[in-house]
């Protein structure tokens, strides 16, 4: 929702949709172009499949920075698992871990399906767009196809420089467009998404198909790239494209960011410990917990007395070792005012976090 956080499906800023009943979401797309998808946010149903695509086009008078392509694909890519979305959430709250995915899908298909019939069908010296999005919950996935360039040109709702790559890594919630022109000998080629950052890599194909093509795909695939320093590497390299326009015909870069007066800087780091014997995280030592009354409910009442306190995580970690409290987590801004948020990852695993609501830029 534009400049607010209503309607964000979040707990705190309403109440659930409950069984058997309907809620019409109102939404303005005045200020946003580009990829992004949507899931229910408060059970685990994203990991049994419930996600889509939405795809926000500039405005007829808006010029793109790129010529019109051949077609626009749609490519959600995520793992899944073979225990009910239910059995997942359960283990959660448990304080147990939901394990390793047991394979992925594109598009909600799996290795067999997504293969047969092909999935993409391209014409020899055309150029086609690959609206990707990792719709998963638990790995990174690396995408890439068979003998084919990929020209990153929008990434989260804003263009990109145009850099080339041969594959790119897409984490958890993370939506970005390339282009890839058909520029190879006609034939099958297999679009493949494989995990990252976990032991026993899972793979899947699906294929893109040049007209005409009665040439199976090579049995051979490009490797993925191997390490945390490579995804890092390839992340620094992507740009704003400052003299393209987004969703209104004055650039992207026109605002002169580097002027931006930061009047205040939290960094938030995660941890994980026992609590009543259950395995909780946390940031800045409180995990946070739904109260019975919605925050924004709360608010507007001026009833937050009992239902939550402001500021209990800090602008800073605690020290090491600090107990965890568990409690609803909300943390007070000025408005008008630009703060920089700093995010720590201690962990092992990648942590992925979702800004849920208007105007994150990322820095760095």
């Amino acid at each position: 929702q534009r400049k607010a956080s209503w309607q964000d499906g979040m707990p705190g800023d309403m109440c659930p949709i409950l069984p058997g009943t309907n809620f019409t979401y109102k939404m303005q797309f005045k200020d946003q172009i580009g990829t992004f998808f949507y899931y229910p946010s408060i059970g685990m149903q994203r990991a049994a499949g419930a996600y889509g695509l939405i795809s926000i086009h500039s405005r007829p008078l808006i010029p793109v920075p790129f010529d019109p392509p051949a077609d626009d694909f749609g490519v959600l890519v995520g793992d899944w698992y073979t225990k009910d979305h239910t059995v997942l959430a359960k283990n959660l709250d448990t304080g147990k871990g939901i394990g390793r995915p047991a394979g992925l899908l594109i598009n909600g298909k799996n290795e067999k399906d997504a293969s047969n019939p092909p999935m993409f069908n391209v014409e020899e010296g055309k150029t086609y767009r690959f609206r990707v999005c990792n719709v998963g919950i638990k790995t990174t996935l690396n995408v890439r196809i068979q003998g084919h360039v990929l020209k990153l040109v929008e990434m989260e709702g804003s263009h990109t420089v145009q850099n080339e790559y041969d594959s790119m890594d897409v984490h958890i919630g993370q939506c970005l467009s390339f282009l890839s022109t058909a520029n190879q000998k006609p034939g099958d080629y297999f679009f493949i998404a494989s995990t990252r950052f976990i032991k026993g890599v899972s793979t899947i194909t699906a294929v893109m198909r040049y007209k005409g093509s009665n040439t199976p795909p090579a049995a051979k695939l490009p490797d993925a790239p191997d390490g945390w320093a490579w995804s890092i590497n390839q992340w620094r390299s992507f740009r704003w494209n400052l003299t393209a326009s987004a969703a209104r015909p004055n650039p992207q870069g026109s605002y002169h960011y580097g002027q931006i007066n930061i009047t205040r800087t939290i960094k938030l780091s995660p941890s994980r410990g026992k609590v009543d014997g259950k395995e909780r995280y946390a940031l800045n030592g409180v995990s946070h917990t739904d109260p019975e009354t919605p925050l924004k409910l709360a608010e507007y009442f001026n009833a937050t007395k009992g239902v939550f306190e402001y500021n209990l995580v800090t602008d800073t970690p605690p020290k090491e070792g600090t107990p965890i409290k568990v409690a609803p987590s909300v943390i007070t801004a000025e408005h008008r005012t630009y703060i920089e948020i700093v995010f720590e990852n201690p962990e092992k695993s990648i942590d992925t976090f979702h800004l849920d609501g208007y105007a994150f830029f990322a820095a760095g």
